[in-house]
């Protein structure tokens, strides 16, 4: 597996992913029904972001998406997004994506990473999360609408990079 800057030739093969992660409702915000060009401003970071893939050769297994979490005098805190095509789940793909991020960010100078919404419900990220050292620092009660749980809660995660690595 190569975890690359990912191209315009990749969105085609994310987009599915992309979309069926969004439409299965258990783990993102996005909104419902996104063409493939519409979905494509919400994913596709422009630089000082970036996004990537991991890939195995032409099969784009998963991607993420990191940049600042807040301009100006929030600059200095990096955040990330991350998808696993659900037919590549389990072979350790979101690990080396989260691993990635954390190596960027701190490369590049940030102070932390934020992720400012990870659903309570998604154990598996939460859980890979924190054997990356995050932590939850707070939770937004009912912050999520789960289609199977109902109202849920949004962690707030948090890396702080000068004490990490």
């Amino acid at each position: 597996m190569l975890i690359r800057d990912a191209t315009d030739d990749d969105w085609p093969l994310i987009y599915p992913f992309f979309s069926a992660i969004v439409a299965e409702g258990k783990t993102y915000a996005y909104p419902d029904g996104l063409s493939q060009e519409q979905a494509r401003g919400w994913w596709m970071e422009s630089p000082p972001g970036r996004t990537v893939v991991a890939a195995d050769g032409p099969v784009v297994l998963g991607s993420a998406k990191m940049g600042l979490n807040r301009p100006g005098r929030g600059a200095h805190v990096a955040t990330a997004s991350f998808m696993v095509d659900p037919r590549h789940r389990g072979r350790g793909i979101g690990r080396a994506l989260g691993a990635h991020v954390v190596d960027w960010a701190r490369s590049a100078g940030y102070r932390s990473i934020q992720f400012n919404a990870v659903v309570e419900t998604n154990l598996a990220a939460v859980a890979l999360w924190r054997s990356l050292g995050f932590r939850v620092i707070g939770t937004v009660p009912e912050g999520f609408d789960h289609p199977d749980h109902g109202l849920v809660g949004l962690h707030v995660m948090l890396l702080d990079l000068s004490l990490a690595g």
